[in-house]
């Protein structure tokens, strides 16, 4: 991490940070457009649940390994799925929130190819809503699945018919999980202790906690992770030649500015 190598011929200085009042109403501004985006997407229970089966029923057409196998882990002991009904109510958006403040203090250039990367998949997201509405598992009766936040807590969610603050009926894709491993893939790329690796603990804990909780499919980390490869394969992260520690410059080749944004997820 304190390493220094000499910067390739013909590349340019230290990557400026982005104004951070700018990113600052540019993150809000895609906050309110998301929340206000689920809001019109909201409804269509017949439809969601009708979606709920079929997503059922394919994963096991396919031979998906069963939620209900994850979730009974869970519920062997009360603590244990108080502490996974938490990590899903408390860790997604701070988590992604410190991922950004970090990667703008110490990796500006890898800042922005992240916000880019996130604002793509969560833009994406606000689509699918209004094509594929689809109800959680927690929520169809076929399953068999337990709502664990409402019988054990805390939870997160009201019942549907009176929550104006989420679409419950968006499913899919996990932006959850697809925020989760961007946190992990970005702090791979932008780091280089030995140690790294251990970043990928977080979307799987968060794997295991959305689908023992009943919040989610396994289709629907499926999808997410094929929004993010996606995104990743059209915005290219930046090739970093040398750091400076402390000072949160870097040496790298030269990268386009934009105007896109990161919002809130799921």
């Amino acid at each position: 991490m304190n390493a220094r190598t000499e910067p390739a011929e013909g590349e340019t200085g230290a990557i400026a940070r982005p104004p951070v009042v700018r990113e600052l109403l540019l993150v809000a501004g895609l906050f309110l457009v998301y929340k206000f985006g689920r809001q019109l997407a909201t409804g269509h229970t017949g439809e969601a649940l009708h979606n709920a089966r079929r997503v059922w029923d394919f994963e096991r057409a396919v031979h998906l390994p069963g939620e209900s196998s994850v979730q009974s882990l869970l519920l062997h002991g009360d603590t244990l799925v108080h502490i996974a009904n938490t990590y899903y109510a408390t860790v997604h958006f701070p988590a992604t929130v410190a991922f950004l403040v970090w990667l703008y203090l110490r990796r500006p250039a890898h800042y922005v190819w992240a916000r880019r990367v996130l604002a793509t998949v969560t833009s994406a997201a606000l689509v699918l809503p209004f094509v594929f509405p689809l109800a959680p598992p927690r929520m169809l009766a076929a399953t068999g699945l337990v709502d664990t936040a409402h019988v054990y807590g805390p939870s997160v969610y009201g019942p549907p018919s009176s929550d104006h603050l989420s679409n419950q009926f968006a499913a899919m894709p996990s932006l959850h999980f697809g925020w989760a491993l961007m946190v992990a893939i970005g702090l791979i790329t932008a780091t280089r202790s030995r140690w790294r690796w251990l970043w990928l603990l977080h979307p799987l804990v968060t794997l295991l906690v959305i689908v023992g909780t009943a919040n989610h499919y396994w289709l629907d980390a499926i999808v997410a992770t094929a929004m993010l490869g996606a995104a990743l394969a059209l915005i290219h992260r930046p090739h970093r030649t040398t750091t400076t520690a402390g000072r949160g410059t870097e040496q790298l080749a030269p990268v386009a500015e934009d105007n896109v944004l990161v919002g809130a997820g799921r």
